[in-house]
């Protein structure tokens, strides 16, 4: 009988040992088995958040795009001219000298006194240096003789400066230089004006006040309302007008004998305006 009651007490031991394994393996199990799903879920979400944003920035775009093809074709465009008049108010003209000489040195030294002779009188009748712009070449020149062929000249030095005259009452003074020092680069008179900006602002204004009146007389025609503007582009020439008695002779002007009487001309500076206007019934 002992003997009988060990066994008992040994397989009693066996299955009480083996039962909280079981449970804790599946207890692992669900666990596991959770966290998979709370990921899943986490990811399904992420993409429907994601899946939504894009559908409302969709639709946003779309709103703004809407009736953009209807206010397309509700648009008139109308050109503007408009020109203002300046008379010019600078004359601009170029003194200068060219000589040549076998030495370098004594070809600049000559050109250098005739120059400086020029520059000092300007200063003198009242030519701001801002106005006076210099220019100074040299290279060697050369002869061709047919039984000798090309033969040394000598270096010739060009020195000129370009004089832009504020008071058109001193052209004649700085024209007289030329005969002075007889400066043998000469060029004749241009008249511009000095600054065309109030001018063309004038123009401007005149264009679009041109392009105002057209497009109220086209709507009215048609039978809309002009609501606001769309769009706007300018362009802008200039023209010079005819300029009476602009040359000079250089021989009367060489020889000191005065200058005839010139007139300065005029500038007229244009603008044409593009305008587009949104109109609606």
């Amino acid at each position: 009988m002992p003997i009988k009651k060990r066994k008992v007490v040994k397989a009693k031991t066996k299955v009480e040992n083996t039962q909280p394994c079981v449970n804790k393996c599946c207890h692992i199990g669900c666990d596991f088995t959770k966290k998979i799903m709370v990921t899943l879920l986490g990811v399904l979400l992420v993409y429907v958040i994601f899946y939504i944003g894009v559908l409302i920035r969709n639709n946003i775009q779309e709103f703004y795009y809407i009736g953009q093809a209807d206010k397309i074709e509700k648009m008139i465009t109308i050109n503007g001219y408009g020109k203002a008049i300046g008379t010019n108010d600078i004359a601009v003209t170029t003194l200068g000298y060219s000589n040549t000489a076998v030495d370098v040195s004594d070809a600049q030294k000559a050109n250098k006194k005739t120059m400086d002779g020029i520059m000092s009188d300007l200063k003198e009748i009242g030519i701001d240096e801002k106005d006076l712009q210099s220019n100074y070449t040299i290279y060697p020149e050369y002869e061709y003789h047919p039984e000798e062929g090309r033969k040394f000249k000598g270096y010739k030095v060009t020195s000129n400066v370009t004089i832009k005259i504020r008071d058109l009452s001193k052209i004649e003074e700085v024209l007289s230089l030329a005969g002075k020092y007889h400066a043998n680069q000469i060029s004749g008179l241009q008249f511009t004006i000095d600054d065309t900006q109030n001018l063309k602002a004038e123009a401007r204004e005149k264009a679009i006040a041109d392009a105002k009146e057209k497009a109220l007389k086209l709507s009215q025609d048609l039978g809309v309302q002009i609501v606001g503007v769309v769009s706007y582009n300018e362009y802008e020439s200039t023209n010079y007008a005819p300029r009476l008695k602009t040359n000079y002779m250089f021989d009367e002007a060489l020889g000191m004998g005065g200058v005839a009487d010139i007139a300065s001309g005029s500038q007229d500076v244009s603008v044409n305006v593009n305008i587009t206007y949104e109109i609606v019934r």
